[in-house]
């Protein structure tokens, strides 16, 4: 089948921006950089928020919902945070007709608020840990966007976290970088990502470390998946957020911000996405098989009801497709371009031989399978075809990955994927230099690949790339 895609080594970025426009994903909104996320991409991200959820309250975190303005004052309390965040403020002024008496922010993240408030709901070490989350929208007032990957709205979760100790926060904000984020990106979207530490560079306005997950797109360059921060006490100290500890002490929090966002669209469709357009992990798919009557004819149409209702029943999120009034052919590119994960075709010539035809959009085959064992391997090509997706990601990035003596040398390695080599031999003025270049140090590990403390940490390994 031809593709209806500009081919990923012709161009790489037009054929995001086609894959994103022909599968129905998003389109640009009225206001610049806002996007609409139309019901094919809206599915996608539902299921990500489902599976994330889930993770999140097995984590001890409740939601709640804050406000989407923010009092201008509380961000001038924490100075890092405001001087972070300057130039992407969107500043609100006027309302209902009137001047306001202290301008509002739309938020662009929301320590700010979220310690005010947890400041008023802490007062002893009992209140603690205070372990929240939302679901919500945020406003980064963006120039150079892209649907998905850079808007300047867009949806996402935020954690917010207050402890008793430096200990309890820091392994909390670890917690969720490896139990939470990596183990969803990992085991749900088949994208392997490379946790590690921000350079004091890449830290978020505000925090004392940040850690991130990582993830390598089919064109070698690197994509911030997912971010985890402890802040110190510096929110804490800047809302007065205290607590009476066990020796009746007034003692300051500890607190850690975490989030993910619809960025994770972006990096599903450019890890696994492919010419013929996207390819969902079947844990992921809002429509894991498709049900597809290629033409009608006697017993055709109750034999694919049948089978539709025998997956849907085992589990299996089923969509029928009896369309039979449009071509097969525009049927089977659209469901390409979508990404869903297995096609079972049956028209009159699969029925007389009591087949279907089973299409798998991973690796592209199509076999008959008999009717009677159609569930037991759509079952069995689900679960083959989701390892398949992330053993292919992780040789990509093993094989894109390419240990590097020199800066020099780990700027050239960026072109093509990953340069890991020694922090020592980068260093705060290589990290600078080589910004200047388009390549940035993504992260940091120790040599054993667990986290470090600090950037200052001695034999400390660096991971560069160009990056989204």
């Amino acid at each position: 089948m031809s593709s209806v895609l500009t081919p990923q080594a012709v161009d790489f970025p037009r054929w995001y921006q086609e894959v994103v426009a022909k599968a129905e994903l998003a389109e640009p909104g009225p206001v610049r950089g806002s996007q609409v996320i139309r019901p094919v991409g809206f599915a996608i991200w539902e299921r990500m928020t489902a599976e994330m959820d889930t993770r999140i309250k097995a984590a001890g975190a409740q939601n709640v919902s804050f406000p989407l303005l923010i009092p201008e004052s509380y961000l001038r309390r924490e100075a890092e945070h405001v001087e972070g965040f300057a130039p992407e403020l969107a500043v609100v002024t006027v309302g209902g007709g009137k001047k306001l008496d202290e301008p509002v922010v739309i938020r662009p993240t929301s320590e700010t608020v979220f310690g005010e408030y947890m400041a008023k709901w802490i007062q002893s070490y009992r209140d603690l840990p205070l372990l929240l989350n939302q679901w919500c929208n945020v406003l980064r007032w963006e120039m150079r966007t892209r649907l998905f990957l850079r808007s300047a709205e867009f949806l996402w979760q935020e954690g917010h976290t207050a402890h008793a100790t430096e200990e309890d926060a820091k392994n909390y904000a670890r917690r969720i970088l490896y139990g939470t984020y990596r183990d969803f990106m990992t085991e749900v979207l088949a994208i392997p990502v490379r946790v590690g530490l921000k350079t004091n560079r890449e830290r978020f306005a505000g925090a004392i470390r940040t850690y991130t997950c990582e993830a390598m797109m089919r064109d070698g360059k690197a994509l911030q998946m997912g971010t985890s921060h402890e802040l110190g006490q510096n929110f804490a100290k800047a809302f007065n957020m205290t607590y009476l500890s066990d020796a009746d002490r007034l003692e300051h929090c500890w607190t850690t911000s975490w989030g993910t966002s619809t960025r994770m669209v972006g990096g599903l469709i450019m890890c696994h996405g492919d010419d013929n357009g996207l390819r969902v992990p079947p844990k992921l798919a809002p429509i894991q098989v498709q049900v597809t009557i290629v033409k009608d004819g006697p017993g055709i149409t109750e034999t694919a009801t049948r089978l539709h209702k025998a997956l849907s029943d085992a589990g299996i999120r089923t969509a029928l497709d009896d369309r039979t009034d449009t071509p097969f052919g525009r049927r089977a590119v659209q469901a390409e371009l979508r990404g869903y994960p297995l096609r079972v075709e049956i028209g009159p010539r699969e029925l007389q031989n009591g087949n279907v035809m089973l299409a798998r959009r991973i690796d592209g085959r199509k076999e008959p399978v008999a009717i009677e064992k159609c569930l037991d391997e759509v079952r069995a090509a689900l679960e083959t075809d989701q390892l398949a997706l992330l053993d292919e990601s992780v040789r990509r990035t093993e094989e894109r990955t390419v240990e590097a003596a020199t800066l020099k040398d780990a700027i050239a390695a960026a072109e093509y994927g990953c340069a890991k080599i020694p922090w020592s031999n980068v260093g705060v003025d290589g990290e600078e230099k080589a910004n200047k270049a388009g390549v940035s140090v993504r992260c940091l590990t120790r040599e054993d690949g667990t986290l470090p403390d600090s950037e200052s940490e001695s034999d400390l390994i660096a991971y560069m790339s160009r990056s989204y």
